[in-house]
């Protein structure tokens, strides 16, 4: 008898554990203290995908972490840039306006006049000292006496009108008063000067908004339009200096 009763809870141990990998559930077995979970096999399905998941998405996580760029900025290059463009075009249209002879002595207004002396030619400022001794009245010393004849040819030969005096080793040149004509003449070649002055500073201008351009596939559109605005104010400065400069020369040779 005891081995007809033992024979049928192993019979039904065996349907118990059919049973619960059907429906993956704790089914008490006989002669067990403690459940017994076993996975269906869908349940195990699911767990390998999640497992797989979670792998994958560790894995992207920790590739794009590597190979994420961190791109420059690059305002400060080209606000930078045109800058420096914009400032030499102020100061090339500086150099042209002292060229320009007004009614007062100015040491600068010789300082374009190039000398040819012992083989060399050399702008007059490099091989003399020009300094005003009154408003009509320019003095020049030369470093070397020798050159002094050489010195008085150039400035006789220069658009600006002046016939230089030998006194001893130096040369006295007198600023003669300006004719209206003579006005007139001038103010028309500062008009040109300032306007070649605002044409070099608007291609400074073209050069940082054609950088600017080719940066909108890779960088954000609200920084880029900051910066074209910050470029645009840099412009409308220097065009404003660049004016003011041509009206305080046309003022000065309207008062002499």
């Amino acid at each position: 008898m005891a081995v007809f009763l033992r024979r049928g809870f192993s019979i039904r141990n065996a349907l118990l554990r059919r049973s619960s990998a059907l429906y993956g559930c704790d089914l008490p077995l006989c002669n067990s203290e403690t459940p017994q979970r076993i996975l269906c096999p869908p349940a195990l399905e699911f767990l390998k995908e999640s497992r797989r998941g979670f792998a994958k998405g560790r894995k992207s996580n920790e590739s794009s972490g590597t190979t994420m760029e961190v791109l420059p900025d690059m305002g400060p290059i080209i606000k930078a840039n045109a800058t420096s463009h914009m400032e030499a075009a102020i100061a090339a249209l500086s150099v042209e306006l002292s060229k320009l002879r007004t009614g007062r002595a100015s040491p600068g207004m010789l300082d374009h006049i190039i000398v040819e002396t012992s083989g060399l030619k050399l702008p007059l400022h490099q091989i003399a000292v020009v300094s005003v001794m009154d408003s009509k009245t320019l003095s020049i010393n030369p470093f070397d006496p020798n050159a002094l004849k050489n010195i008085e040819t150039a400035i006789v030969e220069s658009p600006l009108g002046l016939n230089p005096k030998t006194d001893g080793e130096r040369l006295i040149a007198a600023i003669p008063p300006l004719t209206k004509e003579h006005v007139q003449a001038i103010c028309k070649v500062v008009n040109k000067s300032c306007e070649d002055g605002r044409l070099s500073i608007r291609r400074g201008r073209q050069k940082a908004m054609d950088t600017i351009k080719k940066l909108y596939s890779s960088y954000p559109k609200d920084d880029l339009k900051r910066l074209e605005k910050e470029v645009e104010e840099l412009t409308k400065k220097h065009i404003k200096k660049a004016e003011d400069l041509c009206k305080a020369k046309e003022k000065e040779i309207a008062g002499g």
